[in-house]
This record gives structure tokens, C-alpha cells and sequence, in this order.
């Protein structure tokens, strides 16, 4: 996985999200796909916050994906396409659209000589992958110029996808091959389409910039953490009635535009809100297992993907028990899966040194 020391210091909080966000992903997909029907009650308090911290967990993945790599590309600025990270990013975007393709492939297909029909679905890899790229792209293009030129075009990228995502998701795609309009549309069973996605890995690029240089001052931290919340609690709670504030003041049409999209800006607040916290409880977080997690996220992903949806093989946990588990049955089960396919994957990785070769 991509290291993330910058100024001599790893940044631990980095790695204890990233922990937080796959341990979240693994029992939320296992949870919802295997919870039976009859337990899914919308007016059930715990159901209804396990579904909102379930919807947390990509955008803070896009995030910290943006974070990381802007930072790494940081280091370097100035240096044109001889940036060693400019390179390195292209081909991990590139690995992860890669291997998100590969594991929508199923093998009974292959062996009669076909591609069964969702292999050109967009799900997170791709799209994290592409977002990479993208990132890549507008640091090279812009690397004569300040840090914070890049810093607001980022920011205003995050700002226009979130405000206009109703508009572009009403767009007609149909003029483009199949496989490139599943980044855009929604319509042939993607589900991480490139609009409003890298508009979270945008918002890290920004956020990357912005503590870019800093992590060594005296007081870096507390000084981020008394921005980040109170920033972060308004964004999460006053989303809408902030920017119904600003379209009422303005008349501006990007605030009409925004007004039932402000979800997406909350999150934006509770992500700077988790920012936060980990910052603030980096000291205890600076090692063992949970550390070990948020190193091999993509590992522990794709293994789970292989065990629970039967990616590949086509043989997985949801084929035999999809939407039949008891409450009590998934309360008990969840947890065995999340540590079980994190700890066989890191056991894995630590057994077969090809296999750090290929994450």
C-alpha cells in the first residue's frame, strides 16, 4: 500500500480512518446483503443510523485517497513530469481500474468463452482509480504554479460536482461506448460514477494542500482540529440552511442547484469531523493491529469481495444466503467475517511476498 510518511513523521491518524472506513465497509456489505428483509425497518433508530454510517464509508475512501496522493505529489513540486509520484500515481489508478474489472469477471463466462454483463459496471475501484488519475492530471497541468491555485480549482471542482449532481445525472450518455458511459450514468447498474465521486477526492486533494508543509509546526495540530470542528459540525447540521441562505441572499443559480444536494456537503463536514477526532487520538493509535488494517486496505477489500459476492468464481456468501439472515444471526456472524477477512489478508500478504508485489 502507499506510504504515508511526510516530513519524517507517518501520519498515523491517516492510517487509523483508513482502518475505521474498511472495518465499516466490510460488516455494512455484509449486513446488507445478507440481513433479511424483515429487519430492514426505516423506523428503526439503530437501522436507520447503521445505514447513514454505512453511507459514510466511501466518501471518506475517495478522501483520504485524494489526501494521500496529493500530498505525495507535493514533495516534488516544481519538477514537471520528472515528479517520481507522477508516474506512480498514473499506474495505481490505472492497477485499481484494473483490478476492480477484474473482479467483476466471472469465470463460468470465461470458460464458455463470454464476458457476463456487468463486467462493465463502475464500482469503487474504478472510480477511485480514475479519480487518481484525474488528480495526477491537474497537479502536472498546474506545477509551475502556487500550491494554492490547485488548492481552490480542487475546492471549486468539489464544490460545482456537489451543487450540479442533479443536473448532470439527467445528461444522456448514450453517444458513448457502454463501457465509458457506466462512469457517468447510473443507468446500466454502476454505482460509483465519476459524478459526485471525485468531487470527495477532490475535497482531500484540497485538504492535502491546505496542511501541506505543516505537520512538523508546533501546534499544527490542535490549531486544524479548532478549524475542522466547528467547520465540520456546520457543514453536517446546516448544510441545507446555509446554502438556502446563500441562494435567498444571492439569487445565484448554483445555489438553487445545490439546495438537494446538500447531503453531499454534510458529509463533507462529518469527514472533517473524523479528521478531527483521529488527529486528535493519533498518539494511541500509532501502532498494532489497526494500523496493519488501514496499510492493506485494498487486500482486505479485494478479499472480501472474492468471499462475500463471489467475485471471480462466482461462488460467494451472498449466492446461498442473500437477504435470509436473522438479526441475531448477522449480529453474530458480522463480526467473524470483518476480522476474519482482515486478518486473512494480512496473514496472506505476510505468507506470499508476490502478493505485496501485486497491491
Amino acid at each position: 500500500m502507499t506510504k504515508n510518511t511526510f516530513g519524517g513523521e507517518r501520519l498515523s491518524f491517516i492510517d487509523a480512518i483508513r482502518a475505521l472506513a474498511i472495518l465499516m465497509m466490510l460488516q455494512g456489505h455484509f449486513v446488507a446483503g445478507l440481513l433479511s428483509d424483515e429487519y430492514r425497518v426505516l423506523d428503526n433508530p439503530l437501522f436507520m443510523a447503521w445505514r447513514y454510517l454505512r453511507g459514510l464509508t466511501a466518501p471518506v475512501f475517495f478522501t483520504i485517497s485524494g489526501f494521500i496522493f496529493t500530498l505525495l505529489l507535493e514533495r516534488h513540486r516544481g519538477k514537471g513530469w520528472g515528479n517520481p509520484r507522477l508516474k506512480k500515481g498514473l499506474f495505481r489508478g490505472l492497477k485499481l481500474i484494473v483490478i476492480g474489472y477484474l473482479l467483476q469477471l466471472r469465470l463460468l463466462w470465461l470458460l464458455q468463452g463470454a464476458i457476463n454483463p456487468t463486467f462493465n459496471i463502475v464500482h469503487v475501484l474504478q472510480s477511485i482509480g480514475l479519480s487518481l488519475i484525474l488528480i495526477v492530471l491537474l497537479y502536472w497541468i498546474t506545477d509551475r504554479l502556487k500550491k494554492e491555485f490547485l488548492g481552490i480549482l480542487l475546492l471549486g471542482i468539489t464544490v460545482l460536482l456537489f451543487s450540479y449532481q442533479s443536473v448532470y445525472v439527467n445528461w444522456d450518455y448514450d453517444h458513448f461506448p457502454e463501457i465509458i458511459s457506466n462512469y457517468f450514468t447510473r443507468k446500466n447498474g454502476s454505482v460509483f460514477t465519476i459524478v459526485p465521486w471525485f468531487g470527495f477526492a477532490s475535497f482531500g486533494g484540497f485538504l492535502a494542500l491546505a496542511f501541506s508543509g505543516r505537520f512538523t509546526h508546533t501546534m499544527f495540530y490542535k490549531k486544524s482540529i479548532l478549524w475542522m470542528v466547528p467547520v465540520g459540525t456546520i457543514l453536517l447540521l446546516r448544510s441545507y440552511e446555509g446554502i438556502e441562505y446563500l441562494k435567498n441572499l444571492t439569487h445565484f443559480h448554483i445555489f438553487e442547484a445545490a439546495l438537494p444536494n446538500s447531503y453531499l456537503f454534510a458529509r463533507l463536514g462529518t469527514i472533517l469531523l473524523l479528521f478531527a477526532f483521529f488527529m486528535l487520538v493519533q498518539r494511541y493509535v500509532k501502532s498494532g493491529i489497526i494500523l496493519k488494517i488501514g496499510e492493506n486496505t485494498l487486500p482486505i477489500y479485494v478479499l472480501h469481495s472474492i468471499i462475500l459476492y463471489g467475485s471471480i468464481t462466482g461462488l460467494g456468501l451472498t449466492r446461498w444466503f442473500y437477504h435470509s439472515l436473522s438479526g441475531t444471526t448477522v449480529l453474530i456472524a458480522a463480526p467473524i467475517f470483518v476480522f476474519g477477512v482482515s486478518w486473512a489478508a494480512i496473514w496472506s500478504l505476510r505468507k506470499w511476498s508476490i502478493l505485496k508485489k501485486l497491491f
